[in-house]
């Protein structure tokens, strides 16, 4: 099932999308008791279909691009975090920061999972029993502040408001029974330019879940980013290629659909 979130007259509200491209009200708790209601409705402004409680990120978690970064391929999942306040809906602008200014504000598509259910100390065979769906991300990065001006941390540099577009739908589980055969892209103003497949992962989403729930309670809502493949920005030759006001970019999930944005300039 394809889940959105949209501006109600009454405010923010899930509906069900249907085949023939329809929308059904839903009722309930989307983390518990939910059903979809026979009503038809006309959706408001699309919104991003969760609203995270938390955002886990984990970093190098391609092979391909743990080899254009020139980066050892890790022993266990990176871990870094993103604020709640980097989220941003559907075809609402990504800002470039002006004052505390960025230069080199880079892409990465990710496949996003959403926690369905709280767990801690789960399995790797039993973790996708508490996945929600999935939806799309960009992982948006200044990598100037990621890398060199951000103390040795990388959350400095994916921190920034309007960092972590989610959407366009959360699919849930019924839709998509493996996570790691998908196809994943990145479009900037029409040109393709990540291209992968989501088996590519070192750590699939399985293992991700398993680990970052070790000792460790993922309450419900939590959003984990999966990492990006090879493509990024930063690693463009001849020279890197940063988003800059004006650009559009999209992320593209296979049995997903498509996340976009424009880039302005925060102002």
């Amino acid at each position: 099932m394809k889940i959105i979130r949209h501006l109600s007259p009454t405010g923010p509200a899930y509906a069900a999308l249907q085949p023939d491209g329809s929308a059904r009200v839903i009722t309930g708790d989307i983390y518990g008791e939910y059903k979809v209601a026979d009503e038809v409705i006309q959706p408001g402004k699309r919104l991003a279909p969760i609203v995270p409680t938390q955002i886990l990120c984990i970093g190098l978690n391609y092979r391909q691009h743990a080899a254009e970064s020139n980066a050892k391929v890790p022993e266990r999942p990176i871990l870094f975090v993103k604020g709640i306040n980097t989220l941003q809906n559907p075809g609402d602008p990504i800002e470039i920061p002006t004052k505390l200014a960025s230069h080199e504000v880079d892409y990465e598509c990710e496949l996003a999972v959403v926690i369905g259910k709280a767990c801690k100390n789960v399995s790797r065979e039993d973790a996708l029993n508490y996945v929600l769906g999935y939806t799309c991300a960009n992982d948006v990065s200044a990598r100037d502040h990621q890398i060199k001006l951000g103390g040795g941390q990388w959350c400095r540099g994916k921190f920034f408001d309007t960092f972590a577009p989610l959407g366009p739908v959360l699919v849930t589980t019924d839709d998509i029974p493996n996570p790691n055969t998908l196809k994943i892209a990145t479009i900037l103003n029409g040109k393709r330019v990540q291209d992968w497949t989501t088996s590519d992962m070192i750590f699939d989403v399985p293992a991700i879940i398993s680990y970052l729930s070790g000792s460790t309670t993922l309450v419900p809502g939590t959003v984990i980013l999966t990492g990006t493949p090879q493509g990024v920005g930063m690693a463009a030759k001849p020279n890197p290629v940063w988003l800059k006001a004006g650009d559009s970019v999209s992320i593209e999930i296979e049995k997903i659909g498509t996340l976009t944005n424009p880039v302005v300039d925060e102002v």
